[in-house]
């Protein structure tokens, strides 16, 4: 029994010395975070990624022979680029862009869109790097979400246009609703041929305990100041004047919704496709929501020999907590996004 005990408090000691390491380990980290940058810019060449790709292929089809020379071929070709980067380096003079750019952004959005933090970043980079030849590519996928969250981000992707720098939207998957507003910013929009596109409407629902807490005997009070101030209550009774002026509010919004989508595609017929419904890309070119049908892929691989192809990524520092909690609510917006295309696109 005296063994026992002995054994118990020695494991405790164990587990107090761990978690004091722990506790110590984590100030140290979210010390380390506070005074690191809330995130960075990463650019990545895609041109020069498509172009070993291409290398890689065409290599693994010569015999052992040619292999071999050609790498000896690169290992002087890049001793060379090298001394000839050095000598630039030390002269201070800063490589020369001999192609146009294509910088090339990506949205996948969430319900809050709060991904606009991370392309407002990526916009502000690419306003103060581009020159009037060059363009900008979102890769763009979002079946929508808050108004005010995707207003924000179309209103960064504006800020291009208002630069004068050519946007081009690709849609492989889904841009509706919100993220069909984001879309219709863009001068052109190029979608693959199944990707789902529009959306144009406005949806609100709340469930009301108000039967279900009377049956209980439970009273509910809101006071408000302000005829409406609330129109429509998760507890309380709901009334007939509250879920009209529900409506207007929903209408309202459509309206200013359909007002964007022509303003920024004047051509399009809006009131035949701000029903709600939704196409694919081959019908959304039909409709006009789209100007071209393709996927991203083969748009950038057109561009590559005359264009210098980049990515542009803002990555967000997250902090040990918010990691855990941004699963969560990734794992939240999958399951929403499931449950939107069972109920509004059949099932191949």
């Amino acid at each position: 029994m005296e063994l026992l005990a002995e054994y118990g408090l020695f494991l405790a000691k164990i587990a107090t010395v761990v978690i004091a390491i722990a506790v110590v380990a984590v100030l140290i980290v979210n010390l380390a975070q506070r005074k690191r940058h809330r995130g960075e810019l990463r650019i990545t060449n895609l041109s020069e990624q498509y172009k070993e790709m291409q290398e890689d292929v065409s290599v693994a089809l010569l015999d052992s022979h040619q292999q071999k020379l050609w790498h000896k071929a690169q290992k002087k070709k890049a001793k060379l680029e090298a001394k000839e980067a050095k000598a630039a380096a030390k002269q201070g003079r800063a490589p020369v862009q001999t192609k146009p750019r294509v910088y090339v952004l990506d949205f996948k959005g969430s319900m809050d869109a709060h991904e606009v933090s991370s392309l407002r970043e990526e916009i502000t980079a690419v306003v103060t790097m581009a020159k009037p030849e060059d363009q900008v590519i979102l890769r763009l996928e979002s079946p929508g979400g808050v108004v005010h969250g995707y207003g924000l981000a179309s209103s960064q992707l504006q800020r291009l246009r208002d630069k004068n720098i050519p946007l081009t939207v690709t849609v492989d998957k889904v841009a509706a609703s919100g993220g069909y507003m984001m879309a219709c910013v863009a001068n052109k929009i190029v979608a693959a041929p199944f990707a789902i596109l529009g959306s144009i409407g406005v949806v609100a629902q709340i469930p009301n305990f108000n039967r279900f807490l009377k049956s209980k005997d439970i009273d509910i009070e809101l006071h408000t100041a302000g005829q409406y101030k609330r129109t429509l209550t998760l507890l309380g009774e709901n009334t007939e004047e509250g879920r009209q002026k529900f409506r207007e509010d929903l209408n309202e919004t459509h309206d200013l919704f359909k007002e964007f989508v022509k303003r920024m595609r004047p051509t399009l017929n809006i009131d035949e496709v701000a029903t709600g419904e939704h196409w694919y890309g081959m019908q959304a070119q039909e409709k006009g929501l789209v100007d071209e049908v393709g996927t991203s892929d083969e748009l950038l691989l057109s561009l590559i020999n005359e264009r210098e192809v980049v990515s542009v990524r803002f990555m967000q520092r997250k902090k040990l907590m918010d990691r855990f909690t941004g699963s969560a609510a990734e794992s939240v917006d999958r399951l929403l996004l499931r449950w939107w295309q069972r109920g509004e696109k059949p099932m191949l």
